[in-house]
């Protein structure tokens, strides 16, 4: 287990890096003072659990967590802070664990065992014959194993139709969004016929051509063929709501308005 933690109280951070060592899991343990240097630190190192402070200068470590999600979306965030009224934004994070100073070892361990479990708890949808992750990149399972896209487009047409929840889109609305402002001409036209054709044959070679539907120019997912975390969250499951961190889909800009109305959302729930 690697802990990253982050205080410019430098007293304060010795502290929370000593009890972190002492701790039965025996982590790995670094510590350091601002957020610059623990953004450099994970350019080339993987946190398991992230320990921030809150009040910080230039960087708060309410900024500091959304930019360790956006590198290390599978880090687990505990805030560590002498302020209460920090608890709600620090939840809306997504946090799993938050620490009002002065720090005890009792409950530095309660908070990062917690955290531990939290982090490798999968969730009974996972598990399904085909599960799609929308939550921070995409990614399609089938039987636990990732599915290899031979075609990046073909992958995010995919993505595409599983952002419309089963709503039928036609050729020339998924070809404005894979290629954006690109004309739409007999060469392109050919070219949107190679990505439908890859990303038939490749659901067909893992036995899951069905959960696709073309049929005359529109296309569609079949959203009662597969398990999604989004359409999880969208139908109230408290797992998934849990599992939602502030990033969907993040390789493609066209989801950042799904994402915007899932943070308005979450802020509600």
């Amino acid at each position: 287990m690697n802990i990253l933690c982050v205080d410019d109280e430098r007293l304060v951070l010795e502290l929370t890096v000593s009890l972190c060592r002492q701790l039965p899991q025996a982590p790995e343990v670094t510590g350091v003072t601002c957020a610059a240097a623990a953004l450099d630190w994970l350019g080339e190192n993987a946190a398991d659990i992230a320990i921030l402070d809150i009040n910080m200068p230039d960087l708060d470590g309410l900024t500091l967590a959304a930019r360790i999600k956006e590198l290390c979306p599978d880090t687990a965030i505990i805030f560590l802070t002498g302020y209460e009224q920090y608890a709600v934004d620090a939840f809306r994070l997504h946090a799993s664990g938050y620490i009002l100073k002065p720090v005890s070892a009792e409950r530095l361990g309660a908070e990062i065992d917690y955290a531990s479990f939290v982090r490798h708890q999968q969730r009974p949808y996972e598990s399904a014959h085909v599960f799609a992750r929308t939550f921070g990149e995409f990614d399609l399972y089938v039987d636990g194993k990732v599915v290899s896209f031979p075609r990046a487009k073909a992958k995010e047409l995919l993505a595409y139709l599983i952002d419309r929840q089963g709503g039928s889109v036609t050729r020339a609305n998924v070809f404005s969004v894979l290629w954006e402002d690109a004309e739409y001409d007999r060469p392109m036209q050919k070219q949107l016929d190679v990505i439908i054709r890859s990303l038939r044959a490749t659901l067909e070679d893992y036995g899951i051509g069905g959960i696709f539907e073309l049929h005359q120019g529109s296309m569609r997912i079949v959203p009662q063929k597969l398990e999604c975390d989004l359409y999880r969250f969208f139908g109230g499951d408290i797992e998934a709501i849990d599992a939602y961190r502030g990033e969907y889909m993040s390789a493609y800009s066209w989801a950042s308005l799904t994402e915007a109305y899932m943070d308005r959302m979450n802020g509600r729930i």
